[in-house]
């Protein structure tokens, strides 16, 4: 009887130590992840990520979401140097485009109510095609990426910018694909 309560408190301790193990090495990779330079991440995961996933770069007062399929990254490089470089990454990538979002209340901001609003429009500028973005509201992006994030990867980019509405949201789509071919093949 003591060999077999002696066995099994030895296998029960195995037991924990394997699973605090197991959580030591999560928390791990979950550090490792947030100390590596954003940029390093976001490289390792565009092979990965496809049509639905979403990257977006914020201001610094982003909520910080909580859904599973989002992940928060943080980057002490400016604003604009952030946006050109995932924008460079996602015009290399040979797989992806983006559909690119921002804020609809930045149509009415100004510099008069946000200091630094006229700099951030004229540096955006050089680095993203206004031409190409579509505003929405700010709510119903958070809400899109929250639902989007239940299947999908969602790659979130903070920045240390202080002005308001100053998310860009990148929805990537099949780069070797299209609507039209899809529908073709569905007829």
């Amino acid at each position: 009887m003591k060999k077999i309560v002696c066995f099994g408190i030895i296998l029960l301790s195995l037991v924990m130590m394997a699973c605090g193990n197991q959580s030591l090495n999560i928390q791990s990779q979950i550090g490792n992840e947030n100390m590596d330079s954003w940029k390093t991440v976001l490289e390792e995961k565009m092979p990965l990520i496809g049509h639905r996933n979403w990257i977006v770069v914020t201001d610094m007062a982003y909520p910080l979401q909580t859904n599973p399929g989002i992940i928060t990254l943080f980057a002490p490089e400016p604003y604009e140097q952030v946006i050109a470089k995932v924008n460079g990454m996602i015009k290399k990538a040979p797989h992806v485009f983006a559909h690119v979002y921002q804020d609809k209340e930045q149509l009415a901001l100004s510099e008069k109510l946000a200091k630094g609003w006229d700099a951030y429009k004229e540096q955006l500028g050089k680095v993203l095609d206004q031409k190409e973005v579509t505003y929405l509201p700010h709510e119903e992006l958070i809400l899109k990426l929250d639902e989007i994030s239940k299947l999908y990867q969602v790659i979130i980019i903070k920045t240390n910018l202080t002005i308001p509405y100053t998310s860009t949201f990148f929805e990537l789509d099949c780069n070797y694909w299209d609507a039209e071919r899809e529908a073709a093949i569905r007829r």
